[in-house]
């Protein structure tokens, strides 16, 4: 069984869905943990930039190696929850350069694995290696798009991308989504295998205090508003807007079209070079 089990004792727990993980309770690394500030969803100028975020409990950011570049043979000596993201992180001891770090967790990754970095790299679970070097057909994780950049896309749990196609130059990935599909240089770096905590779809809120928890703040309609802090806002008695929903600045937001690019997404690659992957 996933899931845990609770006594259903309130409303709260009757919707509640947790899964049993069996990690670390405490960061083993220490050195590697470091304070944190809550944005509270304004940047530097204070301006709020993402509405709906504040309160939270305190955490401690995990420095994560997100390139992987330097050649080194690790054993995995712990598997650990990260407050900061969904998926789980593995805690390496490199015996040759005596270094500890923190990687992305991959699925099956046990206690006791060995996990190479570098060009030489095997073709097995949680070694990271250029994507050139890699058979069309294996699932990647923490991609990077370009050489010496650190890993960007397919971070979340469950995640992963399909190799699909290799030139000499660049290779052509299928995203998790399978509605799109990424040009990335094949000098790029990538891990085998699919990020950890794939049942986290699963999991629910329960409450709206658990939010509370995770630095999300309530979310209110456009219609209780008044009219001068919405479009939808104001009107006697309760009304629907009068008018197709838009957002808070007027723009339309049911119906219309947001993705730039339906098919492809291309990361610094030449009109004739995506050309051709277009039409192959």
């Amino acid at each position: 069984m996933i899931f845990k089990k609770f006594k259903k004792t309130t409303a709260s727990q009757r919707n509640l869905v947790k899964l049993k993980k069996s990690l670390q309770k405490f960061p083993l690394l220490k050195f590697k943990t470091k304070g944190k500030t809550l944005s509270l969803g304004k940047n530097t100028k204070g301006n709020i930039t993402m509405y709906h975020r504040g309160g939270g409990h305190k955490k401690k950011y995990r420095q994560i190696d997100f390139v992987r570049k330097i050649n080194s043979i690790s054993i995995v000596i712990s598997l650990e929850y990260d407050p900061n993201r969904s998926a789980f992180i593995a805690a390496l001891y490199d015996k040759n350069l005596k270094k500890y770090s923190y990687i992305l967790a991959p699925k099956n990754l046990k206690i006791g694995d060995i996990v190479k970095s570098g060009d030489f790299s095997d073709l097995k679970l949680g070694n990271n290696l250029p994507v050139s070097k890699i058979i069309i057909g294996s699932f990647l994780y923490n991609i990077s798009t370009r050489q010496n950049q650190r890993g960007i896309i397919a971070r979340s749990a469950g995640t992963s991308a399909l190799l699909i196609k290799k030139t000499n130059k660049y290779c052509k990935l299928l995203l998790s989504s399978n509605k799109k599909s990424l040009i990335i240089s094949s000098k790029s770096r990538a891990s085998i295998g699919t990020v950890s905590n794939t049942n986290h779809f699963l999991e629910t809120i329960g409450k709206a205090g658990r939010s509370r928890w995770l630095n999300r703040r309530p979310i209110v309609r456009g219609v209780a508003m008044n009219p001068v802090d919405h479009p939808h806002g104001g009107g006697e008695g309760k009304t629907s807007g009068g008018k197709s929903a838009v957002t808070p600045w007027g723009k339309s937001c049911k119906g219309r079209k947001t993705s730039r690019s339906k098919q492809i997404l291309i990361w610094n690659v030449p009109k004739e070079k995506a050309l051709f992957f277009l039409i192959v």
